[in-house]
């Protein structure tokens, strides 16, 4: 591990393979989730059955305790964006439900997120889910080594936007992406809009969580008493999807996509950098 730059952690390579073991745990339990969550469960129970997870397969749940959040996973409904304690909010028929998961292994964090629609919902709704998971996907595959930080956002912003009602969206700019490693949050930043070619090199070794947070409106938000809830403004409702990734001379790698991201950039042309796994 060194510093690169304006204090950017860079990964040997045997410390990513840890953050990809990390990695393939954040995403076992974000599809567990996926697939438990239903309504008239509560949000507690969504966060047991994470913790109960991660800690069977031998890592800690790195959001517990955080500046003092209480709880394994964020569970944001609705209009909360991102942030939200789970606790005894029962989940109705057609919620949207982001599912924010993060573990630390051996000393090293990955960081995740995925939004579930319970039930029937409206497919303007299910298109906001679908326009911010394939904008993540966007973002994910602008990045080239040699490239800067900014052609992500610009990836993820520009397929917003190119969307039948892209215009109508938020990209929330308060909350971004960032930096991840030895410590969960670390710099860069890795904002979901703006030009390409600004920012920090993306060099080997760099992992950055990428994690565009799109609403119906506004991209205004307020957070709320508990100190950690954020909702926006406007009462819209949001979606949030998230992986931690990395490029090696091959390609890029995702490390918090169980098969390591290969089909979907395979979808989007994008050489697959991670080894041979299965």
């Amino acid at each position: 591990m060194g510093i690169f730059g304006s204090g950017l952690e860079i990964k040997k390579p045997d410390q990513v393979a840890v953050m990809r073991r990390a990695g393939v745990i954040v995403g076992e339990t974000l599809e567990l989730l996926r697939a438990s969550v239903r309504a008239g469960m509560t949000t507690a129970d969504l966060d047991t059955i994470a913790e109960a997870h991660i800690r069977s397969r031998g890592a800690v749940p790195n959001f517990k305790g955080y500046h003092g959040f209480p709880a394994t996973i964020c569970t944001s409904v609705n209009d909360e964006v991102v942030h939200g304690i789970p606790g005894d909010r029962v989940i109705a028929e057609g919620d949207l439900v982001s599912i924010d998961c993060g573990c630390v292994l051996d000393g090293w964090h990955s960081d995740a997120a995925i939004t579930v629609a319970v039930g029937e919902v409206p497919e303007s709704r299910r298109e906001l889910l679908r326009v911010c998971e394939e904008s993540l996907w966007r973002g994910i595959a602008a990045a080239r080594l040699g490239g800067r930080v900014g052609d992500i956002g610009h990836g993820v912003e520009s397929y917003v936007r190119s969307q039948p009602g892209g215009e109508t969206y938020g990209i929330v700019e308060d909350f971004v992406g960032h930096g991840i490693g030895s410590a969960m949050h670390m710099p860069p930043n890795v904002p979901n809009f703006g030009p390409r070619g600004r920012g920090p090199r993306l060099v080997k070794g760099l992992v950055l969580a990428v994690e565009p947070m799109i609403t119906e409106g506004t991209i205004e938000t307020t957070t709320l008493e508990d100190d950690w809830t954020v909702v926006t403004d406007d009462g819209g409702w949001a979606a949030h999807f998230e992986h931690t990734f990395t490029l090696t001379d091959a390609g890029a790698w995702v490390l918090t996509a169980l098969d390591g991201g290969r089909a979907r950039l395979a979808e989007l042309g994008v050489p697959y950098g991670g080894p041979a796994e299965g």
